[in-house]
């Protein structure tokens, strides 16, 4: 079957109503990105799972009754529990000597809210030293690397989208990989979807040439896995363990001993961190378990009652806030990775989203909802896990979470408070030490010179009372 017939099969005979008005060049620039499309995923496919996503939606009536938190088995908490971290340590720390231990980074994402066009790996919070969230977190691996003795750099795979891919490699190369070594940073890209219209029945095209595309949320993790070959690539490194994590944050431990102790020590083929959700109202959504399956649910998909609702120990019954942070084992990956590819669901997102007429030769700017984004959630995949084969490790915010969501001076969430949280962090590990700092002085802990707290006893008894310090390596 010709590309032309496979979408008119699918109901996307619009598509073509221009074709006869392109020269050569464009027709055929024009059907082979039909073509690279469809590979991806059918025309008529999409079309069918787009519908089934606009259904599921509406269905999504609030249903709390068989949600439940993780069982005691599944869920420990490292906060005030020295003893269990230090296990847990000692056992990650030999993985990563062991070269065993590689840290998957999903940075597709422009700064756009923040109001720049920059990949927001490269946004600069306002820290002394004026580091981007990159070299923060390059720095951390650094550390890492020194802590364990290990002889194996650890593997640093960086997932990139279409329009920031380039700018990203560009930017680690101008910045001589941040001090790493560049065979270890491994670029690769998500994927993209096709765009429908608010009906979920036609593709919507970008140009004469190009359907509109989108990324196709952090879900595509897996398919990017997939189609990068980066199981292949694991193996061929001995990687058992795999550290996930998103580049706003700014605390995240990369490689973090503790977390891959945590899941090797129980067997966990899956495991996620949380934070404690702040109080009842806070718009999180929360690790559960629903119909005996671990789980994601929205904050919106339970009632106030049982949001508020308390245990024993007067803590908040669901509490487990995600941070997306999660632990894969490889085996589990090497078993499941494709059927996750073919079987996670989409979900919809209502854009504005510009487009070409075709009919008229216009390019349209909408100023109210006129399309579909289709995107994939990466902790759709958590109920086909095992109970018993899954892991929720909760730490303490102020040590491992402070996400840059929103532009400079919102309340919350901003490069502002990102900053205030990476400072005070250093900080009160100076203080733990016995270093004295003034009030009012922030003096910022480079992440390659202390991975967690280590390595400061030099500045015992040190008076800092000079503002915007940078103590590096």
């Amino acid at each position: 079957m010709s590309v032309i017939d496979l979408y008119k099969s699918a109901g996307q005979e619009q598509l073509f109503q221009h074709l006869d008005q392109l020269n050569e060049t464009d027709k055929s620039q024009f059907l082979s990105n039909l073509e690279a499309a469809s590979r991806r995923i059918s025309p008529q496919k999409l079309v069918d799972d787009c519908k089934k996503a606009i259904s599921q939606s509406a269905e999504n009536a609030r249903d709390s009754s068989s949600v439940e938190p993780l069982p005691a088995t599944s869920y420990q908490s490292v906060i005030d529990n020295a003893s269990a971290q230090e296990e847990y340590y000692k056992i990650g720390l030999e993985s990563v000597t062991n070269g065993e231990v590689a840290v998957v980074l999903m940075a597709g994402g422009q700064g756009t809210r923040l109001g720049s066009s920059a990949p927001k790996g490269c946004y600069d919070i306002g820290l002394p030293s004026h580091k981007s969230l990159f070299q923060i977190q390059a720095e951390k691996l650094i550390s890492l690397q020194r802590l364990s003795g290990t002889k194996s750099p650890i593997p640093w795979y960086v997932m990139t989208s279409k329009p920031t891919h380039n700018t990203t490699k560009d930017f680690f190369e101008k910045h001589n990989y941040f001090g790493l070594e560049s065979s270890q940073v491994v670029f690769f890209n998500q994927g993209t979807l096709p765009a429908l219209d608010l009906q979920g029945e036609k593709l919507l095209l970008s140009s004469p040439t190009d359907l509109v595309e989108s990324p196709d949320g952090n879900g595509g993790l897996y398919r990017a896995i997939k189609d990068n070959q980066l199981l292949q690539d694991f193996e061929k490194k001995g990687i058992k363990h795999v550290y996930m994590y998103c580049v706003d944050n700014v605390l995240s431990k990369l490689a973090d001993p503790v977390f891959i102790g945590f899941a090797i020590k129980h067997g966990f083929e899956l495991a996620t961190k949380v934070v404690r959700k702040r109080d009842a109202n806070e718009s999180v959504g929360l690790i559960a378990t629903k119909d005996n399956k671990p789980c994601v649910i929205e904050y919106s998909e339970i009632s106030p009652e049982l949001a508020a609702e308390k245990d024993s120990s007067g803590l908040l019954k669901l509490r487990a806030a995600n941070i997306v942070n999660h632990y894969y084992s490889v085996e589990l990956l090497k078993r499941d990775l494709d059927q996750w590819c073919e079987h996670m669901p989409y979900h919809i997102a209502k854009k504005k989203i510009p487009c070409y007429d075709n009919t008229t030769g216009e390019s349209l700017k909408p100023t109210e909802p006129n399309g579909i984004k289709l995107e994939q959630f990466i902790f759709d995949v958590f109920p086909g896990v095992s109970l018993d084969k899954f892991g929720c490790l909760e730490v303490d915010r102020a040590q491992e979470f402070s996400p840059l969501k929103n532009a400079p001076g919102t309340a919350n969430d901003n490069p502002e408070t990102s900053r205030a949280a990476y400072l005070e962090l250093g900080g009160n590990r100076l203080k733990k030490i016995g270093a004295q700092i003034a009030d009012g002085v922030s003096v910022e802990v480079s992440s390659k010179l202390s991975y967690a707290g280590e390595n400061l006893s030099q500045y015992k008894g040190k008076v800092f009372d000079k503002d915007n310090t940078v103590l590096e390596n």
